[in-house]
């Protein structure tokens, strides 16, 4: 069994608490914080049966290695989770092998390229939850990697979404295109703005850091660029409110071609 690790934070725990407490080894507690989300909090944990701790606030800023622990900490088990991208999108195939084109569940991606913020990387992860994102990818080099922070700010999303981290990130949209998986690029400079795109489809969605974006080979391996249309002051949005607004345009996409 690999060595337990830490969440904190009463999102991160909490969603680990509702979606695998069997996984949770202990959590630990400021008793000094009896507040009403404190005292709910304590009363899932209780039905769990999962064990309590009390711990002083110098206690669990040295287990989360942060002081926004919220009074909460947790170690956890990991949870399996699937190895690879390939094996995610074979069983995604084999889980619409038998359905009619129309109730197919198209792949949806997320694709981080440059993103070495662990807020920003948290926050993404968030929005691809809620978007109901397929996986995140990044490449090993120039990214972000999971850790406590990451888990905290995605509130649980890191538990739920799968995140890959590439060798060679051109290689691995090249092995999405021959999937007949379809690549899109942001880019400031782009002709065709997202709302252009079609993206009811099987499609990865690329995004480059805030101001120095997407790689140049990057952007060269991508089927298509689009921009975000900037109507203010402003040149840039922060990356996680550009995978929001770039995932959602697919999820309402998506809805109004099942409806119609």
């Amino acid at each position: 069994m690999s060595s337990p690790k830490v969440l904190f934070g009463f999102h991160a725990v909490g969603v680990r608490l509702k979606t695998a407490p069997q996984s949770i080894v202990e959590i630990y507690y400021e008793p000094t914080r009896r507040d009403a989300r404190m005292r709910q909090f304590l009363e899932k944990v209780a039905e769990a049966g999962v064990r309590l701790i009390e711990a002083d606030g110098l206690r669990l800023a040295k287990l989360a290695g942060s002081h926004g622990h919220q009074g909460v900490a947790a170690r956890v088990q990991e949870i399996k989770q699937v190895h690879s991208l390939d094996e995610l999108l074979e069983n995604l195939d084999a889980s619409n092998a038998d359905l009619p084109v129309a109730e197919r569940t198209q792949p949806l991606i997320l694709v981080l390229d440059g993103v070495t913020d662990p807020h920003n990387l948290g926050a993404c992860l968030r929005v691809a939850d809620g978007a109901g994102a397929h996986a995140v990818i990044a490449p090993k080099d120039h990214a972000a990697g999971i850790n406590a922070t990451v888990a905290k700010v995605a509130s649980g999303a890191a538990e739920t979404v799968p995140y890959f981290m590439v060798t060679n990130l051109a290689r691995t949209l090249n092995e999405l295109k021959e999937r007949n998986i379809w690549v899109i690029g942001t880019s400031d400079a782009a002709t065709h703005t997202l709302y252009q795109a079609n993206l009811k489809g099987p499609v990865a969605l690329v995004l480059g850091a805030e101001g120095d974006g997407m790689r140049q080979l990057t952007a060269k391996t991508c089927d298509q660029l689009v921009s975000i249309p900037m109507l203010g002051a402003v040149e840039s949005l922060n990356v996680s409110v550009a995978s929001g607004i770039c995932l959602y345009e697919a999820v309402r996409q998506r809805s109004a071609a099942r409806a119609a």
